[in-house]
């Protein structure tokens, strides 16, 4: 079975990773001694900057490994595209006054998703469009291989649905299959998302080195 390792310790990623590798034969596993290793700074100005960054950085940790990165987040139409680039660590503005060592910090899901939701409060349904994005890139040694892009459309709803999922999952409906994201097996998921559209691109070229 071909080992892939995963630049990331988010056990929601991981799973969606791993969904969608195992009918291909692929192991999906986080880099070893991953937590330990130095964050890289997540400054670029969109997904694929970032992906092709973390992947070349922390591929230099497992020498001849091929290595896979991503940046993903919601787009959200009516906000002009936010979150974003800044979807793990949307809520920081509003945590800034009382402690302003967390304004470059990730933020927890709930206050991720209740910053959304009040931003709109007043959009109606049918313009409550949005997307999920995601950017992966696959690096050797300090060099990116190659990038591969996934999109969802769907709508964001005025209230979470769904116990599953992780980030703005809850918030998100398909109307494909008239779920959320936080209502999706792990096939589901794999078969529908951003994560699984950008993963099976990944997988055929994967197919084309063998």
């Amino acid at each position: 079975m071909r080992r892939i390792l995963i630049a990331t310790s988010n056990a929601g990623k991981l799973r969606d990773f791993a969904g969608a590798a195992a009918p291909h034969g692929i192991e999906i596993e986080a880099i070893p001694g991953f937590a330990s290793l130095p964050a890289v700074v997540e400054d670029g100005l969109t997904f694929e900057e970032n992906a092709r960054k973390k992947a070349e950085e922390y591929s230099r940790h497992a020498a001849g490994e091929i290595v896979v990165a991503d940046d993903s987040g919601l787009e959200v139409d009516a906000l002009n595209g936010a979150p974003g680039v800044h979807s793990a660590r949307y809520a920081a503005p509003d945590l800034f006054d009382v402690q302003p060592h967390l304004a470059d910090e990730n933020t927890d899901d709930d206050a991720n998703n209740a910053r959304v939701l009040r931003e709109l409060r007043n959009v109606p349904p049918e313009r409550r469009t949005g997307r999920f994005v995601c950017v992966l890139a696959a690096a050797r040694d300090g060099q990116t291989l190659a990038t591969f892009r996934g999109t969802a459309e769907g709508v964001i709803l005025d209230a979470p649905r769904g116990m599953g999922g992780f980030g703005y999952d809850p918030l998100f409906y398909f109307p494909q299959i008239q779920k959320t994201f936080a209502e999706l097996s792990a096939e589901e998921k794999a078969r529908y998302s951003h994560r699984g559209a950008a993963f099976r691109a990944f997988l055929e070229w994967c197919e084309q080195l063998s």
